[in-house]
């Protein structure tokens, strides 16, 4: 916690003053741009990724970036979809996985999650995923199981009725993304084919 308050000393004494007029903005405004759905992962840390300021992205982290086909009832990760598309009309959605997931690590290993039932459960949300690359590669590797959860959980989004308005409006675009966090590469996944475009060199 030493670190945590030295940071937070930090942040008060140098950063927030200069962006004092950035953040008397925000104080009354909150117009994001995006949606961006990442690993809970600390490695994976969004607004570094694409050097975005306070205010640019509205994050949802979940462990394994997964995203749950919408259901009725009570669902956190459904709920900020909604408030991030009908509320606040976010014009994209970021679903980014990684290298390196644990969660992707645990399916494409076949760990043991007999004591950790929550983390089993969660992760069945990624049945498709698993089963898709198990069909595509038989014994799934650890970055082709990345990539295709990520389109997996793009199809999921599109299931959420805030989400399926906007695309039938044409006022949303869904995108796919991958973060290699030794190289700092950032892929875009095309979500149909199973092909991959650098964002940049």
């Amino acid at each position: 916690m030493h670190d945590l308050t030295e940071g937070v000393t930090r942040f008060q004494r140098d950063v927030h003053p200069a962006k004092a007029e950035l953040f008397a903005h925000l104080a009354a405004t909150h117009q994001p741009t995006t949606l961006f759905i990442s690993c809970s992962d600390a490695r994976v840390v969004p607004e570094l990724i694409t050097q975005s300021e306070p205010g640019d992205l509205f994050v949802i982290r979940t462990a394994g970036n997964l995203v749950p086909a919408y259901t009725p009832g009570p669902d956190g990760v459904a709920a900020s979809i909604e408030y991030a598309v009908a509320v606040l009309n976010v014009t994209d959605i970021v679903v980014c996985g990684h290298s390196a997931c644990g969660a992707m690590t645990a399916l494409a290993e076949h760990h043991d999650l007999r004591s950790a039932p929550a983390i089993a459960d969660w992760l069945r949300h990624a049945d498709t995923s698993l089963a898709r690359t198990t069909a595509q590669a038989g014994t799934p590797t650890v970055d082709a199981l990345v990539r295709e959860n990520v389109r997996a959980q793009i199809t999921n989004l599109a299931t959420h009725p805030s989400v399926a308005r906007a695309l039938a409006t044409n006022t949303i675009t869904l995108h796919g993304w991958v973060y290699d966090i030794r190289t700092g590469g950032v892929e875009e996944l095309t979500p149909t084919a199973n092909r991959a475009t650098p964002l940049a060199a």
